[in-house]
């Protein structure tokens, strides 16, 4: 399959979801998503869409839940919308793993807090 359509594909189905999913779905379950990646396989039939889950482990779970629930409904969405000849199989997985992405929160946080809030003082002196 040609990069240039695959990175096409990739796209469209990746902000025509995020409309959807963002926009359209009235489930309760489904806390902050944002859609960071769509990959497909090379006979377009699977697409697994990477997503960045917001909130707390219960929250993601219950979201990546909703969403593997929403499939059919999702693929129906995208149908309406891609003229394509077949529509991909929709894979939801996390970005980062669960808890992969809460130790990576707590680092990032970290870092904040015992970072300088000014730029080293020495680097504006230095001429060559």
């Amino acid at each position: 399959m040609d990069t240039h359509r695959a990175e096409r594909i990739s796209e469209t189905i990746r902000e025509e979801l995020t409309e959807i999913i963002l926009f359209e779905m009235s489930d309760p379950r489904i806390g902050a998503v944002d859609i960071t990646e769509v990959l497909i396989s090379p006979d377009m039939r699977h697409a697994s869409i990477r997503l960045h889950l917001g909130g707390s482990t219960d929250v993601r779970r219950q979201t990546l839940a909703a969403l593997d629930g929403a499939r059919g409904y999702l693929r129906r969405q995208l149908a309406g919308r891609l003229r394509m000849y077949r529509v991909p199989e929709l894979h939801f997985e996390p970005d980062l793993e669960i808890g992969s992405a809460e130790r990576l929160e707590q680092l990032l946080r970290r870092v904040r807090k015992t970072r300088p809030r000014e730029a080293s003082a020495g680097t504006d002196d230095i001429i060559e």
